[in-house]
């Protein structure tokens, strides 16, 4: 019987707290009919909301590298985790839409240490070629996250009320702390990387991390629409119900497991033949930018079963291309900036959907989703334009 190698069931427990991230953010979502009911919201205030949690989220991201990178994981994530805990859980006592505001921009402050400290995880514990694969299993725990959301949220609101949801997620994140902090100590790596760090200054003059930066800021608002859009879009438009909106909302999700395991596998594969690593990854960006293209049919899906299969193969394509793009400051920086370099992406994607999720809900409200879906289809081609323009050169 093989054994699960030691470095991977840490990169799994770490996991854990990016399903756990995922799952305090997507109750939003996952409930947002009922909370736009109960506190009279438009689309565009449901956006302001979203933009409430990117704003610190952008913000907040680049400090929570740095402190990372200074203070060392343990410490770090384990105050993150316990503060977006304790939003998370407070938006269940909320009663007015300053008060929800409020906690979401917590919660993004928070929640921004997450996927620095995955990338932190990642250098420290896996070997560069297999990077990709722990992005993947990482993104596999965001979905995760956005899977168990929309039924126990469902199951929740029917049962106890929505208010319940908020409470009992959010409570989850301080139960894995000791969790974490007892399989790091057992695997003995917690602890300053060698040789001098790249200064951030010098970092920040290097073309690549600007190109990673600009690439991420034009693939991602497909990632955006469907991470928060999706429950939304099946009720608007198949006029379902809650509970059989929130049985194909998760759908998605599954789809995007296999789109990061088939990102990372595609890397790796030309990693082992050979391919320097940055060069495969951007390969495999391309094969996912042309995939997402696809994208533009949804809105001309026959029914919500085709349409929830159309958007399935687009969140399989984005996360493809998602675990990709977030391995490559690593190959490009190492590990004594992994958290820092990775944060400015987090920070990106952030800025990126406290800009366009407003302008999404007014689109939406003015136009219908079609001109949304259609736009967001070519935007990743251009992200990989500018991944090709700022490679460095040979």
């Amino acid at each position: 019987m093989r054994v699960l190698p030691l470095r991977w069931v840490v990169i799994s427990v770490f996991v854990v707290s990016s399903t756990l991230n995922y799952l305090d953010r997507q109750i939003l979502a996952a409930l947002a009919p009922l909370l736009r009911a109960e506190f009279g919201l438009t689309n565009a205030d449901y956006g302001q909301v979203l933009a409430a949690f990117s704003i610190t989220y952008a913000v907040c991201s680049p400090l929570a590298g740095l402190l990372i990178d200074r203070f060392g994981l343990n410490r770090a994530i384990s105050l993150g985790v316990g503060i977006w805990s304790l939003a998370g859980a407070a938006t269940g006592f909320v009663r007015n839409l300053p008060g929800l505001v409020a906690c979401r921009a917590v919660l993004g402050a928070a929640e921004s240490s997450g996927v620095p400290g995955v990338g932190k995880a990642l250098h420290m514990y896996l070997p560069a070629k297999e990077r990709a694969l722990g992005n993947a299993l990482s993104q596999i725990g965001l979905s995760a996250g956005a899977i168990i959301a929309p039924p126990l949220a469902t199951w929740l609101a029917l049962v106890y009320g929505w208010r319940s949801a908020f409470i009992l997620t959010g409570s989850l994140g301080l139960c894995w702390i000791p969790l974490w902090l007892w399989v790091s100590r057992k695997a003995g790596r917690e602890e300053p990387e060698r040789g001098s760090p790249v200064r951030v200054s010098r970092l920040l003059r290097d073309r690549r991390l600007w190109g990673f930066v600009a690439a991420n800021i034009a693939s991602m608002p497909v990632y955006t629409l469907w991470s928060n859009w999706t429950t939304l879009y099946l009720k608007d438009v198949y006029g379902l119900t809650l509970v059989r909106t929130n049985l194909l909302a998760p759908i998605p999700s599954f789809f995007a497991y296999l789109g990061g395991l088939a990102g990372g596998w595609l890397s790796l594969r030309w990693i082992s033949r050979g391919w320097e690593a940055l060069e495969a990854r951007r390969r495999a960006c391309l094969v996912s930018a042309a995939a997402l293209l696809a994208t533009a049919a949804v809105p001309w899906m026959p029914g919500a079963a085709w349409a929830v299969l159309a958007i399935s193969f687009s969140f399989f394509s984005i996360v493809a291309w998602s675990v990709n793009l977030y391995t490559m400051p690593l190959d490009a920086f190492g590990g004594a900036r992994a958290a820092f370099s990775v944060s400015m992406l987090t920070g990106a994607y952030g800025a990126m959907q406290a800009v366009v999720s407003p302008l999404i809900g007014a689109m939406i409200d003015r136009h219908g989703y079609s001109s949304v879906i259609v736009l967001s289809a070519v935007t990743p081609m251009l992200g990989y334009g500018i991944l090709h323009l700022t490679r460095q050169p040979k």
